[in-house]
């Protein structure tokens, strides 16, 4: 086992009773004059005047071990405007890898540095902050340190608690790359941020080195743990923040024109919209937003999916105005039990456009607790038989020390056309840390409606320890035949499920190991309905070779059950019948270095299926040509041999982008799915301004069975005007 002793530390670390590092402690300094944020640290007076700090360790690929570079990091502050700047000094500048320029880019594959920042120090919430060398804008807001944000079905869902790299601050960043390395200024005005006044703050900077792969942190962190793990992330003090007050106002006007050649005439129709957002700070902790005629033309469409099993597929919230402060509303288990899920307001069955009329959320901090409240306004979509419907969501949620909190929810639904269309979700939820190593935490809830239920309830008991490179979880879900949040997302209905999962991860010591790290690991769920049925069982059984290369390989087994009482149609015309199906299949995985300019990911599933036989594969292909042209061809293959017949159901995606500078870009997307005989084109430019807003312009075009289906060409602008500034 891997020590968990650190080294390279700032001078006010001492070791504590774990045996882990107390966290380190420096200072911010007051700016009498704001610096210019030009990139260019090393020549600026003022930033010379201030100390700098920057002991980085080792997270890999030399765990516990100094960074291989110098990094100089300088925080200052003034009455408007939080600054940090940084000197990353590199032995070979000529090597920095930049592999995207768009906003929000992924930046473990770079030579980047990030910061969070937890504004309450509370342990628990936080806002990121990141560049590269060229100057990307990075930034998220992490609650709940990050956990939460990974569903059953392993989508990486970011917008449903945990980490939210969808929500879009108004700051500046600025960069310098020269002999010594590259530098790079960030300005954050104090009203993009969430903060307490009088407070200190959490604060822990990574960066990483990618020509030796490095990953290192100011604030060490054990195996298995990341930035957003603010119960272990260092202390900013000398903070005197006062309110610098907050009032934007962010206005769009649009135009359409569209065509559906499904209808009679299949005439072009034309729409102009114009509408918009307020945001006020009521204190520097608790914000209003307000919404007009609510549109997201702008928002990239959902990548295609096929459904394989009898069960839901699960899409992510993409849409601005409901990803800040997202993860305050989630309650439940991250795609399987979603307590409220904000894609049913303004998102109708099958994906069919609901417009939003307006609406409201408050939402933020009042000393230790936090507060969120929204209502919404839908409109009437009579083709559809949707009718005009208001969706509102109270929440408050307690936190204690120890990584701890008590909360509550209520979510309705209610039609404005009819007294006896309501649907009401109530539930409490709460989580016990026990120490800095485990945790104990879950949710009860009940639904109801205007119609009869058999029993409206779910609920979730959960156990899990994260230390020592160990990850160990155990959890119970159950889910009542009459339970039915019609503003949630529910995977499946009605069932028990007991659930285990147990990961080491094992890291060589030798220094020139090419593996930097195995994860051996087994899992089980199980489903059961309420006559004790076992629908589905999966144990899983798997190691991880991650090599200090980059290149990563699973290597796993898979031994399956399936219950079916009812017969159902997985594919036209192929019937699974009743039965239950036992089998056993081999899973494979296998993804080169995403730095590189060529990379590929490959993911392979071969064995029974309800009887029969299935083969599901995936093959990734990545190009990358500087850090302006991107893109990756996905190819979907499923075949599935049946006792009912045979099939197979494809998808096809390619995603082209061409960043001409960090803040303008072009990005096409096209989809085709063999199983709908559609042909989706997306494309889409963006010119951004501040915290995403600027301009837009989109064209959209569908085929079907080889004949158009429908197209639009929009044109949005939208502007972020900040009353107080």
């Amino acid at each position: 086992m891997v020590s968990l002793t650190f080294f390279g530390a700032d001078a006010q670390e001492s070791v504590d009773s774990t045996g882990l590092s107390k966290r380190p402690v420096m200072a911010a300094t007051v700016l009498e004059d704001s610096p210019v944020i030009d990139g260019d640290v090393l020549n600026d007076a003022i930033w010379q005047g201030v100390a700098a700090f920057g002991d980085l360790t080792q997270a890999q690929p030399n765990f516990g071990k100094p960074a291989s570079e110098k990094t100089e990091i300088r925080v200052g502050y003034t009455s408007e405007t939080f600054y940090v700047a940084v000197v990353c000094y590199d032995s070979r500048p000529d090597k920095l890898v930049v592999s995207d320029a768009r906003r929000d880019a992924n930046l473990d594959n770079t030579d980047a540095f990030l910061f969070i920042l937890d504004t309450y120090k509370d342990s628990q919430n936080g806002f990121i902050f990141g560049t590269n060398s060229i100057g990307v804008e990075y930034d998220a807001q992490v609650d709940n340190e990050g956990q939460g944000n990974t569903n059953v079905n392993r989508q990486q869902v970011g917008t449903i608690g945990g980490f939210n790299l969808n929500w879009d601050g108004s700051w500046e960043v600025r960069t310098e790359v020269g002999d010594y390395g590259w530098s790079a200024e960030f300005a954050i005005p104090l009203r993009t941020l969430r903060f307490q006044p009088g407070k200190d703050w959490g604060v822990n900077f990574r960066r990483n080195i990618r020509k030796t792969n490095e990953v290192v942190y100011w604030s060490p962190l054990p195996v298995s743990f990341n930035i957003n793990r603010l119960s272990l992330a260092g202390t900013l003090t000398g903070l005197d923040l006062r309110s610098p007050g907050n009032l934007k106002v962010i206005p769009y006007v649009l135009g359409q024109v569209s065509r559906d050649f499904t209808t009679a005439d299949s005439k072009s129709d034309f729409r102009f919209e114009a509408g918009g957002d307020v945001k006020y700070s009521i204190t520097p902790s608790l914000t209003l937003d307000l919404t007009y005629n609510t549109d997201f033309a702008q928002v990239e469409v959902d990548d295609q999916q096929v459904n394989l099993d009898r069960f839901n597929l699960f899409f992510p919230e993409k849409r601005p105005f409901f990803l800040e402060n997202a993860g305050l509303f989630s309650v439940g288990n991250p795609g399987e039990v979603d307590l409220f899920f904000s894609r049913r307001i303004g998102i109708g069955e099958g994906g069919t456009v609901v417009p939003i009329i307006g609406g409201a959320r408050l939402s933020g901090k009042l000393n230790r607790t936090n507060v969120g409240l929204l209502t919404m306004f839908t409109e009437e979509v009579a083709e559809a038989g949707i009718q005009q419907n208001n969706f509102s969501v109270g929440r408050v949620n307690h936190e204690f020390k120890g990584r701890s909190a008590l909360g509550a929810m209520w979510v309705s639904k209610k039609g404005l056309q009819t007294d006896d269309d309501f649907n009401r979700t109530i539930a409490i939820d709460g989580k016990w840390g026990l120490g800095r190593k485990a945790r104990l935490s879950g949710f009860y809830a009940r639904s109801a409606d205007a119609k009869e239920s058999l029993d409206g309830h779910a609920f979730l008991l959960q156990s899990d320890y994260k230390w020592n490179n160990w990850d160990m979880k155990a959890a119970y879900t159950e889910v009542g035949e009459g339970f039915n949040p019609e503003v949630g997302f529910l995977l499946r209905p009605a069932f028990r499920k007991p659930e285990g999962f147990l990961m080491y991860h094992l890291r060589p010591k030798k220094e020139d190991a090419k593996i930097l790290e195995y994860r051996p690991h087994v899992s089980y769920q199980g489903y059961w309905n309420f006559d004790g049925f076992l629908e589905t069982g999966f144990l899983h059984i798997d190691n991880h070779w991650e090599f200090k290369s980059g290149t990563e390989m699973h290597t796993g087994v898979n031994v399956t059950t399936e219950g079916v009482l009812e017969p159902f149609e997985i594919s036209k015309g192929v019937i699974v019948s009743p039965g239950t199906y036992r089998h056993a299949e081999g899973a494979f995985v296998f993804f080169t270095n995403q730095s590189k300019p060529i990379s590929v990911n490959i993911r392979s599933v071969n064995g029974g299926s309800f009887g029969g036989t299935r083969s599901i594969n995936s093959g990734t292909l990545r190009l990358r040509a500087g850090d302006k042209f991107n893109a990756a061809f996905t190819y979907l293959y499923n075949w599935f041999d049946l006792p009912g017949g045979s099939f197979s159901a494809n998808v096809f995606r390619s995603q082209i982008s061409y960043s001409f500078k960090p803040n303008m870009y072009l990005q096409g997307l096209v989809q085709n799915n063999t199983v709908d005989h559609l042909w989706a084109f997306n494309f889409r430019f963006g010119w951004l301004q501040r915290a995403n807003t600027g301009l837009f312009v989109v064209y959209n075009h569908n085929l079907q069975d080889g004949g158009p289906l429908n197209n639009s060409f929009i044109i949005k602008y939208t502007r972020m005007i900040d009353l107080l500034k």
